[in-house]
């Protein structure tokens, strides 16, 4: 008798100890900046706001634009990025100003010849909010969208307002520091291919470091990530853009997209973007795969309708930034006297820097060359930290 009700007692334990433990973690279940109203609301009232968005900045299951005009926010004009306000353009496709059909507010593309708006444009917009999911690699180009837009703020005395997410890549510190002669629209900081920071932090480190025009007259405003630390996985509950579909391709994405300069598929134009790696006539590994036209993702990929070999990574545990990848390929290719770097320019543009290209072709390891930029990423570390928001 003691024992049956002993073991009743231990099974009720371990019962309360369960609920509470799933209480506990629903208690400190992160809460993204756009979901705290409370924090932000109050600056929003009576103001003509301008939101950057796009598919990602959303809040639970309803966009954030149609959230805040549910509270009568007076959203004047709305700021599309490369791949829409919807996501649905092509890496590097034209994004048009236009009218969004559901709400009529006007959209203003910020990608393309007009990055950052006019004071004209403006003119109707008293506080910019910037609301997009990153992945945390220097040359993913909302960071340069949002650089762009906390200029014009600057300059034209508008309020800036980052509503910030998690970066799925925030763990990892990796390759190197972007060099000014190398500054373009796919890196304009000085900082490493992977930062480690939200768009928040970068936000906070960009006004800090004067890296924009008129950098202490903007007035800048972060609403953090609640209950996130830096240890916190977080899975994307909407894809960031077209080709990349899930966590694998964003957690492959850092090493494959140096690929881009190359004649070398990393599988535009499959349901599996930066998740395989292909080429023809060499074959790079056993794994075939055929890239075709998909709209608005990759309207002529490399390798349309044609099938390539290679390697299938879907299952594979890569983060961070891996360098095996490119300089296996470019030994194979080189060895079969094919070109690699392509578009050399292009290259050098993504790294930040010619050393990375220099250093492969030269045959170094890529044990040697992570070893090269250690001394800056030890000073970027140093440098980064005041701007900081989670542990």
């Amino acid at each position: 008798m003691f024992k049956t009700v002993f073991f009743i007692f231990l099974f009720i334990l371990s019962v309360l100890f369960t609920v509470t433990a799933h209480v506990n973690e629903a208690k400190h279940t992160i809460a993204v900046g756009a979901e705290q109203f409370a924090l932000y609301l109050p600056q929003l009232k009576n103001k003509r706001v301008g939101l950057v968005v796009n598919q990602t900045s959303v809040v639970g299951q309803t966009h954030l634009v149609d959230s805040l005009l549910a509270k009568n926010i007076n959203i004047t004009k709305i700021f599309a990025p490369e791949h829409g306000f919807r996501g649905d353009h092509d890496a590097g496709a034209y994004v048009k100003n236009a009218v969004d059909s559901k709400t009529g507010i006007p959209l203003i593309s910020i990608y393309g010849k007009n990055k950052k708006p006019s004071a004209k444009v403006l003119s109707d917009v008293d506080i910019i909010i910037f609301d997009i999911q990153d992945v945390g690699v220097r040359f993913y180009t909302y960071i340069s969208s949002m650089h762009y837009m906390m200029e014009a703020a600057a300059e034209l005395g508008v309020e800036f307002i980052v509503l910030d997410r998690p970066n799925p890549n925030i763990s990892h510190i990796d390759g190197p520091i972007l060099e000014p002669q190398f500054k373009s629209f796919v890196g304009m900081h000085p900082i490493p291919v992977l930062h480690g920071m939200t768009v928040g932090e970068l936000a906070k480190m960009i006004k800090g470091e004067g890296w924009l025009n008129q950098a202490a007259e903007l007035q800048l405003s972060v609403i953090a990530v609640d209950h996130y630390t830096r240890t916190t996985p977080y899975s994307l509950p909407v894809k960031p853009s077209p080709n990349l579909p899930n966590d694998q391709s964003i957690a492959l994405y850092p090493s494959l997209c140096f690929f881009e300069a190359t004649p070398v598929s990393i599988g535009r134009g499959t349901d599996f973007a930066f998740q395989v790696i292909g080429y023809s006539p060499i074959a790079l590994g056993d794994f075939s795969f055929t890239p075709r036209s998909i709209k608005g993702a990759a309207l002529d990929p490399k390798f349309k309708n044609q099938m390539v070999k290679g390697i299938d990574l879907r299952h594979s545990d890569t983060t961070g930034l891996n360098l095996n990848y490119l300089i296996n390929a470019y030994q194979q290719l080189t060895q079969a006297k094919q070109p690699f770097f392509e578009r050399a320019d292009f290259m050098d543009k993504l790294a930040g820097t010619d050393q990375l290209r220099l250093a492969i072709e030269a045959g170094r390891s890529a044990e040697e060359i992570k070893q090269s930029w250690q001394a800056g990423l030890e000073q970027f570390k140093q440098q980064r930290a005041p701007y900081l928001l989670y542990q």
